[in-house]
């Protein structure tokens, strides 16, 4: 009966001092083995051994977290106090110095962010302050990242959750907000109708110039139309006077052709003379000029001379001789 009861106490003891030497680091972990107080070594995941009683192993969680910065009053240049609201996102990269460098190292981030809230925002006017977010975000972390280098984490990004004025401060917001866009909406307009009656007059000046341009256009056509009717005309009435003095021409050498071809005597010419003489008398005319030229006045006055004797020779009822006939 003593030798169970010393077996079980046996058992016992083994199954304590098991669970107490074997120890399981999960994957997103790193194990701090201490021995007798002392750092010993960092262990990565898996199932680790370590001397009961002698070691103890603390386990670091390696995973990006998230710290809430509670609200922080600040003061802005301009004076306005607001409550800023941030959070943080950290992750561990030495275990031992997040362990033995910080006491409380989520206490230790939220002081310094909201410190660094206040020097950061108290710096800007508000309207800076609540359009500019990824500038101020950026500032926190590069300066909490320099902060928090010696305990082994790194800051991965600050985000400024909501910044929240006074009410009165909203209020004026929102008026100030309503004036802008009623000047915008005055301005927008104005602009509009400006750009309009420019456009119309552009419109009418180029209607203007258009119209003048037609006018100029049928102008130029008209007159290069009568240009060219009168030329037609000129061209028409040279062709014809060129084709009638053709014609008469023509006709003149014919006549003179056909008088030469008869071979007239000067008889033939004296009655000619006459007649041509008695159109002339017959004439409106008040005065008649006759050929200067004496030998022409003699041939005619000869002319007429034999013929005077040839009807005076015929009186008789004699027939006329031929020249050489007795």
């Amino acid at each position: 009966m003593v030798y169970l009861i010393v077996l079980a106490v046996l058992v016992i003891l083994l199954l304590v001092l098991s669970g107490a030497s074997v120890k399981v680091v999960r994957p997103f972990q790193r194990g701090l083995v201490e021995r007798l107080g002392r750092y010993h070594a960092t262990v990565d995941p898996g199932l680790r051994m370590i001397v009961p009683f002698v070691d103890r192993m603390i386990r670091v969680d390696m995973r990006e977290s998230v710290v809430e910065v509670p609200p922080q009053e600040v003061i802005t240049s301009d004076n306005v106090v607001v409550s800023v609201y941030a959070v943080v996102y950290y992750e561990a990269t030495d275990p031992r110095r997040l362990i033995y460098n910080v006491s409380d190292f989520m206490k230790a981030v939220t002081k310094l962010a909201q410190t660094n809230l206040r020097n950061v925002i108290g710096d800007m006017q508000l309207d800076e302050a609540l359009t500019a977010s990824e500038m101020v975000n950026s500032r926190l972390r590069d300066i909490l990242d320099d902060a928090t280098d010696k305990w082994g984490t790194r800051v991965v990004r600050v985000e400024i959750q909501r910044i929240d004025p006074p009410a009165d401060v909203v209020t004026a917001m929102h008026n100030q907000m309503r004036a802008e866009r009623s000047r915008r909406a005055v301005v927008t307009e104005a602009s509009g109708l400006k750009e309009a009656a420019i456009a119309k007059a552009e419109g009418e000046k180029q209607s203007a110039i258009l119209q003048a341009e037609g006018v100029k256009q049928r102008q130029v056509l008209e007159a290069q139309g009568e240009a060219d009717a009168i030329r037609a005309l000129a061209e028409a009435e040279r062709y014809r006077q060129e084709t009638v003095a053709t014609g008469e021409a023509e006709a003149t050498r014919q006549v003179y052709a056909a008088i030469h071809d008869g071979q007239p005597t000067n008889d033939l010419l004296a009655i000619k003379y006459l007649e041509a003489l008695k159109a002339i008398a017959k004439g409106r005319a008040t005065k008649i000029f006759l050929p200067t030229e004496a030998t022409a006045a003699l041939g005619a006055l000869g002319g007429m001379a034999e013929l005077l004797k040839d009807a005076t020779g015929n009186s008789d009822g004699r027939a006329p001789t031929r020249a050489g006939q007795s």
